[in-house]
């Protein structure tokens, strides 16, 4: 299976996940890492941002949001549910992100929440900095890495997070916190789903 199989997988079930999505929490899905969010407003560029859910959250918090999701179901729900001058609707994904980076802008917060597993190991590399390209000046990028079984038709392929952490600080980023978290969805719970998160910060030039 190739990652586009998994993008024709979410846009098969996409009727489905839809409210399954909306009926998350922002604060419940990023409680790992709320205290690692910017603290003001700024600029976020979210991968694989869905619904809009979390790019909503954000958006009212004050913060401009890039909202890249490659399904086009689940993106036009997203421009419906969500209508917001602060989002802007991008159709791109891993790991070249050719759209994002013709905007040649960079983002006080790259946020890519439960999209790294649906990677091809040979990918990581060139995703990872890729992502790291992206972050401003003191920014941070927050990704959360996947670990057991995928639904049948969005399976999960390998992901190492020291690989990640390796090519990200190659990329000029700085680890600034790894946590481990349990799904907060009691059908993953039970599948022994479990979750990295991972922060890094651009590195700063003394």
């Amino acid at each position: 299976m190739k990652e586009v199989d998994v993008l024709k997988g979410y846009a098969a079930e996409a009727e489905r996940l839809i409210p399954q999505f909306e009926a998350l929490s922002s604060e419940e899905v990023l409680g790992a890492v709320l205290d690692l969010l910017p603290s003001g407003p700024g600029s976020v560029l979210e991968i694989g941002a869905g619904t809009g859910r979390d790019a909503a959250w954000l958006a009212e918090g004050g913060h401009r949001v890039v909202a890249v999701e490659p399904v086009g179901e689940l993106r036009e729900a997203g421009r419906k549910l969500h209508e917001s001058a602060a989002i802007e609707w991008l159709d791109d994904r891993l790991p070249s992100l050719d759209r994002v980076g013709a905007k040649n802008e960079r983002y006080d917060l790259v946020l890519a929440v439960a999209v790294w597993q649906h990677l091809l190991p040979e990918h990581h590399s060139t995703a990872a900095l890729n992502l790291a390209a992206l972050v401003a000046a003191n920014g941070r990028l927050i990704l959360s890495i996947r670990h057991g079984p995928g639904a049948p038709g969005r399976p999960c392929f390998p992901a190492n997070p020291d690989d990640f952490i390796a090519a990200a600080e190659g990329g000029g980023l700085d680890l600034v916190a790894r946590r481990s978290a349990e799904s907060i969805q009691p059908g993953n719970r039970a599948a022994g789903v479990t979750w990295t998160w991972l922060c890094l910060e651009r590195r700063r030039i003394a």
